[in-house]
């Protein structure tokens, strides 16, 4: 699970290098977040994490701050959450997740992705039984025991955990995420996590076939082009 887990992040990096897109993003995530959570981190555990995952994305303080006050006021904008499904070039599976106050606009924007790379979008559950919905932590570390007690400890339902590299990769399902991150925060003092997430992670990764990649880069990049687009989860190896 965890080479399928690089692999995705390695292929998103190649099409995640726009600043401003990457920026607009977060700004998007934080507004929603503290809309219905409230502004305050203390108080809104949802909140704290993304705003730590922004920071180690170097989103900028002002970023932050203007989509805080946004929410703040009230006002602006409604976003609904927007899940689209299917299979990608080479027949590998697809999840794409949105964030939209149109969703007959998204729709249309994310088909015509899928349409001119020759790709196919399904109903909703279509590929999703293939991914795993994980709460994803990675940091420094070397004792991987010391980590799986923890979490043990702490009734984590732990789905796997490797160390590589002098990195430990803790999986667990989404449903877990706080109490896991609470366990190793208590377990390692000071703990920096490098991964903080909630993601779709492939059971199985496929090969895309050498005639296929130039679609499949394309099809990638028209995705994450889009606004509405937060994240683009696949099973296709990097």
């Amino acid at each position: 699970m965890g080479r399928a887990f690089q692999n995705r992040k390695e292929s998103m990096a190649k099409t995640s290098d726009q600043n401003a897109k990457v920026y607009s993003k977060f700004s998007r995530e934080i507004y929603v977040c503290a809309k219905s959570g409230g502004t305050d981190p203390d108080g809104n555990l949802a909140l704290r994490s993304l705003l730590d995952r922004a920071k180690r994305n170097q989103v900028p303080a002002h970023v932050i701050e203007k989509a805080l006050k946004k929410a703040e006021g009230g006002g602006g904008e409604d976003f609904a959450v927007a899940r689209y499904e299917g299979f990608g070039p080479g027949n590998c599976m697809v999840i794409v997740d949105c964030l939209t106050d149109n969703p007959n606009r998204t729709f249309g924007d994310v088909r015509v992705c899928f349409t001119k790379t020759k790709a196919k979008i399904g109903t909703q559950g279509s590929v999703s039984h293939m991914f795993d919905h994980s709460a994803i932590f990675v940091f420094k570390g070397d004792d991987e025991e010391a980590a799986l007690d923890a979490l043990m400890m702490a009734d984590v339902d732990v789905t796997d955990i490797e160390c590589e590299d002098g990195k430990i990769t803790v999986f667990a399902p989404q449903t877990e995420y706080f109490k896991a991150k609470q366990a190793l925060m208590d377990a390692f003092e000071g703990v920096e996590f490098e991964v903080d997430e909630i993601q779709f992670v492939p059971q199985n990764t496929v090969a895309i076939a050498d005639e296929d990649k130039e679609m499949f880069d394309k099809f990638l990049d028209m995705l994450n082009d889009l606004d509405d687009v937060q994240n683009v989860y696949h099973n296709a190896e990097a």
